[in-house]
């Protein structure tokens, strides 16, 4: 080998040699495998005073540097079946290059309601925002999986209104997920057994790395690392949520590393949105700084 051709592969060598390793591969902007959606809840305290509107929502995302946008359907409550009002926000989305990602719906009753025929409704009451979420060009609408009953109970009965949904779901070619969104939903063996029971190929979990709080009353709370390896073979979304950051820009109650690194070890390929809820920071703040986190975690992964 001459000394040119030696140089050369070695250049090769030691340049392959940096790039394998994570924190030189953020450095060099090796794009990581995962996209990050901003959760409109982040922004709900401007919302509700007026500062921001949901059409807002989609140019706020890009200015901070995210790719997908996942509604609150209260921020538009009245717009599920207004195509004119549904076609302004896909053309605003369209034109700021950000991808419309999921509706999480609330207040349209309970799934898993005790009375079938109130189950019955609650599916009715869904079916505009999967129509809606299609039309956007959304892959899922987020649920609720609320119940009454014994554990084995409220199992079945969220189970049955889920496969419900799920059926008019797939019409629509639209996912219908599920949060761990307090109470039993919110205990990791009871909501991957509603995985099972439902059985359909549009069911799931949005996995949420901070809602494991199982009594708010009690503060009785869910092993959030064990809940997460629970529900992550279910996933089409995940949520990191977050309230307090340290003085090293880490979330302060929660293990982002851990809980990516299960995120990860579950082959899971979609967006992953982030939720700040904290009081500490400003939304806008807030929102910033759990982007930054999830970047410095990904150079890891």
């Amino acid at each position: 080998m001459n000394r040119r051709n030696f140089i050369r592969t070695s250049a090769a060598f030691v340049g392959a040699t940096v790039l394998a390793t994570p924190a030189m591969a953020s450095v060099l902007g090796t794009k990581s495998r995962y996209r990050i959606s901003l959760a409109e809840w982040s922004f709900h305290k401007a919302i509700f005073a007026g500062e921001m509107s949901n059409l807002d929502f989609p140019r706020v995302t890009r200015e901070l540097g995210m790719e997908g946008v996942e509604y609150v359907n209260q921020f538009f409550k009245d717009k599920a079946k207004d195509e004119k009002y549904l076609a302004e926000l896909k053309k605003i989305t369209k034109n700021e290059g950000v991808s419309n990602v999921l509706i999480m719906c609330d207040g349209e009753g309970m799934v898993g309601h005790p009375e079938k025929s109130e189950r019955e409704k609650t599916v009715e009451n869904h079916k505009k925002w999967i129509d809606a979420a299609a039309f956007l060009g959304c892959h899922a609408i987020r649920v609720n999986a609320g119940s009454r009953g014994t554990f084995e109970e409220q199992q079945k009965l969220a189970a049955d209104g889920l496969h419900m949904l799920c059926e008019y779901g797939d019409k629509k070619k639209i996912n219908v997920i599920v949060e761990n969104h307090g109470g039993l939903s919110s205990n990791g063996d009871w909501l991957s057994g509603v995985m099972k029971m439902v059985d359909h190929k549009r069911v799931g979990t949005l996995p949420d790395f901070g809602n494991f709080t199982l009594d708010w009353n009690t503060g009785e709370s869910y092993d959030r690392y064990k809940g997460m390896e629970q529900l992550m073979p279910y996933a089409k979304g995940v949520s990191a949520k977050s309230n307090v950051f340290n003085a090293e820009g880490d979330e302060a109650n929660m293990d982002y590393y851990r809980l990516m690194k299960i995120v990860d070890d579950a082959g899971y390929k979609g967006f992953v949105g982030v939720e700040f809820e904290g009081s500490e920071l400003s939304e806008r703040d807030g929102v910033i700084a759990t982007k930054k986190l999830l970047e410095k975690v990904f150079a890891t992964l």
